[in-house]
């Protein structure tokens, strides 16, 4: 007889807010995977109640608009009343970015980020806290940005209320810390997701479809910038959101894990050296 293998959260119960596409649904299916029952939060219903009939039994979704607390706080009872405990909440629920000169950001623009960036990030441990205390241990983690970490990257909205989520995880990290609960966040760089292209203004069940297509155009773009070649895909920064739930993190509090490939270290050294000619041409050129 084979011996069976359970995974690393087997008896687990996770929730992700936003867990409908792109990272979020790629993190649900992972934890998923690894044995933890789950529930999946978010705005597309359909979406939601199709991932969740693929992974089984123990998923279900609950339709949530982190915009609204009571929304948030719905998603944290329902997996108390239905499984009785909540181990780990994963926030990442998120909206297009718009890029542009500061000039022209529209501080209605700024609002809505914020609203669903942070204020859905704060909702999600505001809720989830008093549940984590009381079991005594507990996981949040936050996908964020490396727009709120390096400017230069997407819209100046997007990459403050980034900015914020990243302070807001070391805040509630040292406050939560004390009674067994870690708060970390994640800093994906690019990632081919459907957002890009409801950025530009196509249909949220349409832009998912055109992720596997922005590979060839990432691919070209990212190489003056990004050491690791090739575009990531959600299935790259999953595992980090594993890691961070999982016990194997159990020390990691505060922290913002970076997955980018490498670009918020500097650019590839490729790149530098294959300026080198026309720079050592221009010298030349000057001192002759």
């Amino acid at each position: 007889m084979e011996e069976s293998v359970t995974g690393v959260l087997e008896g687990h119960v996770s929730a992700v807010i936003g867990g409908t596409s792109g990272i979020g649904a790629a993190v649900a299916s992972l934890l998923a995977e690894e044995g933890a029952i789950m529930v999946i939060a978010g705005r597309r219903q359909k979406e939601g109640e199709a991932l969740a009939g693929r992974l089984g039994p123990d998923a279900c979704f609950v339709g949530a608009d982190v915009t609204r607390e009571s929304d948030v706080a719905a998603v944290v009872a329902h997996a108390v009343e239905r499984y009785g405990r909540l181990d780990s909440l994963v926030n990442s629920a998120g909206v297009a970015a718009m890029a542009g000169h500061v000039a022209d950001v529209e501080l209605d623009e700024l609002s809505r980020m914020t609203a669903v960036h942070a204020g859905g990030v704060l909702a999600g441990i505001k809720h989830a806290a008093p549940v984590m205390i009381g079991q005594g241990s507990g996981s949040i983690v936050t996908v964020a940005s490396i727009g709120g970490r390096l400017a230069g990257w997407t819209g100046h909205a997007y990459s403050a209320s980034k900015a914020a989520v990243l302070h807001l995880t070391r805040s509630a990290a040292v406050d939560l810390g004390e009674h067994g609960v870690r708060v970390n966040s994640i800093s994906p760089g690019p990632v081919r997701t459907g957002v890009h292209a409801e950025g530009a203004g196509i249909d949220p069940a349409v832009a998912d479809r055109t992720a596997g297509a922005l590979a060839p155009a990432f691919a070209a773009v990212l190489q003056q910038w990004q050491p690791v070649r090739g575009a990531a895909t959600p299935d790259d920064v999953a595992p980090a959101a594993l890691w961070l739930v999982s016990d194997a993190s159990r020390f990691v509090n505060g922290h913002d894990l970076v997955v980018d490939g490498g670009i918020s270290a500097g650019r590839p050294l490729s790149v530098g050296l294959g300026e080198l000619p026309r720079l050592g041409a221009a010298l030349m050129a000057a001192t002759t």
